[in-house]
Parts: structure tokens; C-alpha cells; sequence
């Protein structure tokens, strides 16, 4: 993409913090001003306490693209968007905007509790940057859109939380800036809502604005964007196309996850690996095959086990459990310097979303967990079709 096509530009940028920077007084905070005025330092150095929270970070973005960006916590995301909003400057690098920027940041900030949903509207829209007309204009669609017809006219501090976050929402959602940058607000309101809320994000994709959404919902990021910036530790993992990108964040999480201590135990998992197909994949089509591959050891242990698996959804609530005994394999040992891998398949029948796999080596006689991984893996499913809960009936309309 060449630079006159981009709209956001992020160019080499970089931005360090200091740990514990407090004083308490103006005889501590005069020295530690000089100290950093005569430091001399470079721009690119790290003094002592300092650390970086984004480090040569590049990407640039088209008119109508859609970013989204994710990483554990501490990675750098938050860095990310008070740069991208003007919130503060980069240490190094540069950040360009053509266009004009909202953020869709916290649902809510900035409204009065005194204030009715209705004055609420045009203080808060006001905040985001929408002019009084704008907000006239547009004042039946947000009351609308929030369901709060009946309380439109009611102090929003007897509102619930959930009445509070779907007016903020619907306000932030009907500002139309060239560029909008989206935080975890995805989840607010009960599911018809976040049903409604997500329709609207593509319709904003469709008007032509370049969206910028930062989520841990995996789901809702391989839906929403074409691109993907995975961070950790402020530096890019990887930037590229949504399913691949995400598929690397997963992969890389559960080899974290699997990095557990195994001194002292007697039989341990040593890998697990889920493949789409023939190869390593975390992000399936529903009905597709899925391969889990358990390595197990048993240094010190003489008896029989099993594995075990167990698929949990998105509230973590168990939903399909199975193990390698109930499979008609008998239980298998192993001497001190062997190993096994069990290879266990699935037809994934399921509805989208975002999956956790757990793994557990039993002694299957006593019932006893010899070790376990909760989760060893998580995954995605992505369809065209959005069906709720968690198995796929695969729905067709036959009359209309």
C-alpha cells in the first residue's frame, strides 16, 4: 500500500514508561527533573526503571480496512489506542491520521448521573464529537437502537449496568468519523443486543470507515477484520490476514500454556497439539475434522492410564467429555524412558465462537489425575451462518 492510499499510518513507533515514577513532593520531583534533563540520553536508551510498552511498531491501513489487534494482557494494546487517539505521544516513530478519528473506548464515559438518557445523549455525543445538529439528527436511531424508549426520559443513575452500557453504544456507534477505533465494547447488553451491536459494526465497515478493534474476543476479531497486529511485550508477533494471524496467537498461547513444571510428577503430558486436518491449525469451519495429539511420559509411574479430554465454551462450562478407556482403548503403561502419543479425532459440529480444550492423564482404576492442563488449547470457529450456543444444526430455511 503506498503511503498516499493509507488513511492511518503507524511508522516505526515506539513508547517507554517508567516504573514507579511518583513523587510526593516538589523537593523529590526538582532533582529527578534535573537528573533527566543533564541524563543526556537517546530517545532509543532505557534508563534505569524503564521499560518499553511498544517497540517499532509499523502498519498502515486503507479507506474501509479493518484492523483488528490482539495479545495477552500487558502487550502493548492499551499503548496502542492512547497513541492512535492523541491521547499521548510516541517516544519515537510517527502516528498519521488522514481523516478524522472517534473512539469507541469505555460505553458510557462521560455521562452525567444526574441527567436523563435523553440529556445524556447530547452530552455525551458532544464529547465524541458530534455537533448539536448531528445529535438532533440522529436522536431518534440512538434512542432506537438502546431499547430504552421507555427510559429515555429517566436519571441514567437508576439505570442498570447493562442499560447504562447499551445507551453509551448506541451513542458512540452512530458517530461517523473516517476512522473509528473500537475496544471490547462488542459484549455489552444481553444477546439480542451484542447481536444487533455486531450488525452495526459491519454496517460502519460498509459505509467505508476504517475500524480499528481491539478485543480478546477471538471470535469477533476473525468476524469483523480482514488484518490482524498480534503484540506481546510490545512488539508485533505478526501482521497479516485475520484467520492466519490469530491461528499463531493461539498456537503460541497453548505452547505457553503446555511450558508447565513437571518436576516431582510421576506421569506428565508432554505436548498437545490440535490440527486442522492433516496440519496445526486453531481455527476451524464448523463440521470440519479435528485431530488432538497427546504425547505422554511416565518416568516413575508403573500402572495403567488414560487420557482425557474436555471441551469447555466460551463461560468455561463443560460441554463434551471423553476419554481414551471410554473409546474401547484399554489402559496403556509405559516404562521410564518411553513415551506414547494418543491420537484422538473430531468432527467439529459446532456453532462459532471461542473453545477450550482441556487434557488430563488419569489412572482411570482409582480415578486418580496424574496431571492435566486446563487449557492446554484454545480455539476458534468462524462461520458465515450465526447461530448461537454451541452445537451446530446446521439450519436451513425451507419456506419462506
Amino acid at each position: 500500500m503506498s503511503d498516499d492510499q493509507a488513511i492511518l499510518e503507524f511508522r516505526k513507533v515506539s513508547k517507554k514508561f517508567r516504573r514507579g515514577q511518583l513523587h510526593d513532593s516538589l523537593r523529590d520531583l526538582l532533582p529527578s527533573l534535573a537528573k533527566s534533563f543533564f541524563r543526556g540520553r537517546s530517545s532509543k536508551d532505557l534508563g534505569e526503571q524503564e521499560f518499553w510498552a511498544l517497540r517499532d511498531v509499523s502498519f498502515a491501513l486503507g479507506k474501509g480496512e479493518a484492523l483488528g489487534i490482539i495479545g495477552p494482557n500487558g502487550a502493548g494494546k492499551s499503548t496502542i489506542l492512547k497513541t492512535l487517539t492523541g491521547i499521548m505521544n510516541p517516544t519515537s516513530g510517527e502516528r498519521i491520521v488522514r481523516g478524522s478519528l472517534s473512539a469507541l473506548i469505555e460505553v458510557g464515559a462521560g455521562f452525567h448521573p444526574d441527567l436523563t438518557g435523553r440529556e445524556n445523549i447530547f452530552l455525551n455525543g458532544t464529547i465524541l464529537g458530534m455537533s448539536r445538529a448531528e445529535i438532533r439528527e440522529k436522536l431518534e436511531e440512538i434512542i432506537e437502537f438502546s431499547g430504552l424508549r421507555d427510559f429515555i426520559d429517566t436519571p441514567v443513575k437508576r439505570y442498570s449496568s447493562g442499560m447504562y452500557a447499551r445507551l453509551g453504544f448506541s451513542i458512540a456507534c452512530h458517530v461517523s468519523p473516517d476512522i473509528l477505533v473500537v475496544d471490547e465494547v462488542l459484549s455489552v447488553g444481553d444477546w439480542a443486543f451484542q447481536n444487533k451491536s455486531m450488525e452495526k459494526m459491519k454496517g460502519i465497515l460498509g459505509s467505508g470507515a476504517t475500524v480499528i478493534f481491539v478485543s480478546h474476543n477471538l471470535k469477533a476479531v476473525t468476524t469483523l477484520c480482514e488484518k490482524v497486529l498480534y503484540l506481546e511485550k510490545g512488539q508485533v508477533q505478526a501482521f497479516g490476514p485475520a484467520k492466519e494471524v490469530v491461528d499463531a496467537y493461539i498456537r503460541r498461547a497453548s505452547a505457553q500454556a503446555q511450558e508447565a513444571k513437571i518436576e516431582g510428577k510421576p506421569a506428565f503430558i508432554e505436548e498437545v497439539r490440535l490440527k486442522n486436518g492433516t496440519e496445526d491449525g486453531s481455527v476451524f469451519r464448523p463440521g470440519e475434522k479435528g485431530v488432538v495429539e497427546v504425547a505422554v511420559r511416565a518416568p516413575d509411574w508403573d500402572k495403567g492410564m488414560a487420557v482425557a479430554l474436555g471441551f469447555r465454551d466460551e463461560n468455561y462450562n463443560m460441554f463434551f467429555y471423553v476419554d481414551s478407556c471410554r473409546l474401547g482403548a484399554p489402559e496403556f503403561f509405559l516404562g521410564p524412558g518411553e513415551s506414547r502419543t494418543l491420537v484422538f479425532e473430531f468432527d467439529m459440529h459446532l456453532a462459532p465462537g471461542s473453545y477450550f480444550l482441556n487434557v488430563a492423564l488419569t489412572h482411570p482404576q482409582l480415578d486418580q489425575v496424574l496431571d492435566h492442563r486446563a487449557p492446554a488449547l484454545t480455539f476458534v470457529v468462524h462461520s458465515d451462518v450465526d447461530v448461537r450456543g454451541v452445537a451446530n444444526l446446521y439450519p436451513r430455511l425451507v419456506e419462506r
